[in-house]
């Protein structure tokens, strides 16, 4: 008789389980499946609604009794690195999603797509700002003006200046008032900026002429397509004539005021490695009469000009720091009258051309130099033609952290008024160098010399004008400085008296 066959209770209950496992193994690897299907699937723009089901479902947990921490625990990726959650379900979406357009909108953020950067509101405050490097190179918030930032300033001083010229010795303590303003557009696309200054002199002891000026110019900057950017430029000009000057009036109580009016257009173009200028402007002069010693004036009406000048460039571009270029001119200047008062066509040509290069090291140096060659002449034939070699510098060097040195050469040729002279060759080199000595004290030093070559055949000798001038900044606080200035002028001759001119102020800065 066989064994009975052996039965138990607990093997149908393990088969049980067994198929209880299997089956929710199977439904927890079909719903994963689908869940990665359908975040690949999903576009860029619904990431917020993904998000919105994780929340739900930790939220869920956290009702069952799950402790709050569960729905913001990473988890371990593949490489050991931590991955929240919604990063994990989002990012199969990224790449497919990158590959399309309609992506650009959705990830990009407005700033990065503006070609210039917002303005900051006033008194913003953000978390984790890096501080300002320093009291004296703050900015100060300006005042809001619709979709622009105007920031203005307001300097008041009292100075003093002795002039000496040969054995005459002039005296004079004056008060001065400065002023000007920047205003700037907060645009998302193009930008305009116009800045101003003006001076304002009274005397209150001694003699001397006032120097009151003021000018303002206005620069609209279009971006347009294709690597191309214009400009449209205007701006006014006032001032009265040195009595240094060549063509000022001798022995006269108050020089002329000149009014000058310029308008101007540019284009530049990338064409790939070439990078092409042109540009157009336009001057306008007017001059006033002259006041005499004994009450009388002298009309200047016949020095009034407009002056037309056509520049084209093209540069080469080695490396974004690198650029070498050609550039030629022409310009047109016609006087209001054919003659002038001493029976002179002073209406005339130029013509210039130069090469140079174009330097952008960063912060370090920037700026660009040039030679060249430069000719003017003139519809009178008794009035000779001038021409000269020309050397233009203008360089920003920082050799050291807080340190300054801006250097600015410029060769121009200067038309004359005076009977029988066509003018001169001016040579000017002026230097500038601004270093920080305390986090809110600025020092500025300041050295210049102009040549003025006149023809081998002019009846003038030739002048030397040497400058320097110091001065101090104290950043009191954001708003208010305390200026200090001390500046010497020197002007020789071959032959006649030389003159001398001393001057010092000191005056207070509000700005905002």
């Amino acid at each position: 008789m066989g064994q009975p066959k052996q039965t138990s209770s607990v093997t149908p209950l393990r088969a049980m389980s067994r198929a209880v496992y299997f089956a929710v193994l199977a439904t927890l690897l079909l719903s994963q499946t689908a869940a990665f299907a359908q975040s690949a699937s999903q576009p860029a723009n619904s990431r917020s609604t993904a998000s919105q089901d994780n929340r739900a479902t930790n939220n869920a947990a956290s009702a069952a009794g799950f402790d709050d921490e569960t729905g913001d625990t990473a988890a371990p990726t593949a490489n050991g690195a931590t991955a929240n959650a919604d990063d994990t379900q989002q990012r199969p979406a990224i790449p497919d999603a990158q590959a399309g357009d309609d992506i650009t909108g959705s990830i990009l953020d407005e700033d990065i797509r503006r070609l210039n950067t917002r303005e900051a509101p006033i008194d913003e405050t953000l978390p984790r700002r890096r501080a300002a490097e320093s009291a004296s190179t703050e900015e100060t918030p300006g005042i809001p003006i619709g979709t622009f930032v105007l920031r203005p300033s307001v300097t008041q001083s009292i100075n003093t200046e002795t002039t000496k010229d040969g054995n005459t010795r002039q005296r004079r303590a004056f008060l001065e008032t400065d002023a000007a303003a920047t205003l700037t557009s907060d645009w998302g696309r193009h930008q305009l900026t116009v800045t101003s200054e003006g001076a304002w002199q009274r005397n209150i002891s001694g003699e001397g002429e006032e120097q009151p000026s003021f000018k303002v110019n206005g620069d609209l900057r279009l971006d347009l397509p294709d690597e191309t950017t214009a400009h449209l430029t205007a701006g006014y000009n006032f001032y009265r004539e040195d009595t240094d000057d060549p063509d000022a009036i001798a022995d006269a109580a108050q020089q002329s005021d000149v009014q000058e009016l310029s308008a101007g257009a540019s284009i530049q173009r990338d064409f790939g490695i070439l990078r092409g200028t042109t540009a157009l402007a336009l001057t306008r002069s007017i001059y006033s009469d002259a006041e005499l010693a004994n009450g009388t004036t002298v009309a200047l009406s016949d020095r009034n000009q407009t002056t037309g000048t056509l520049r084209g460039r093209v540069g080469y571009e080695l490396s974004p720091a690198l650029i070498p270029f050609i550039e030629a001119t022409i310009g047109r200047s016609v006087y209001d009258e054919t003659r002038d008062s001493a029976g002179y066509e002073r209406s005339g040509h130029s013509y210039g051309a130069k090469a140079g290069v174009e330097v952008d090291l960063g912060e370090k140096l920037k700026g660009e130099v040039g030679v060249g060659y430069e000719m003017a002449d003139f519809e009178d034939s008794r009035l000779s033609s001038i021409d000269t070699a020309t050397l233009d510098a203008s360089l920003l060097w920082s050799p050291i952290r807080g340190t300054d040195v801006n250097l600015d050469l410029q060769t121009s040729i200067q038309p004359s008024t005076t009977a029988g002279e066509s003018g001169y060759v001016s040579h000017a080199l002026t230097t500038t160098v601004t270093h920080q000595l305390r986090d809110n004290l600025v020092g500025t030093m300041i050295g210049g010399v102009i040549w003025r070559d006149y023809p081998t055949d002019s009846t003038i000798n030739d002048e030397l004008v040497y400058t320097a001038a110091t001065g101090m900044t104290w950043n009191i606080n954001r708003y208010l400085d305390l200026t200090s200035t001390l500046g010497y002028e020197l002007t020789t001759r071959k032959e006649g008296t030389d003159s001398q001119q001393w001057r010092a102020g000191v005056g207070l800065k509000l700005k905002r």
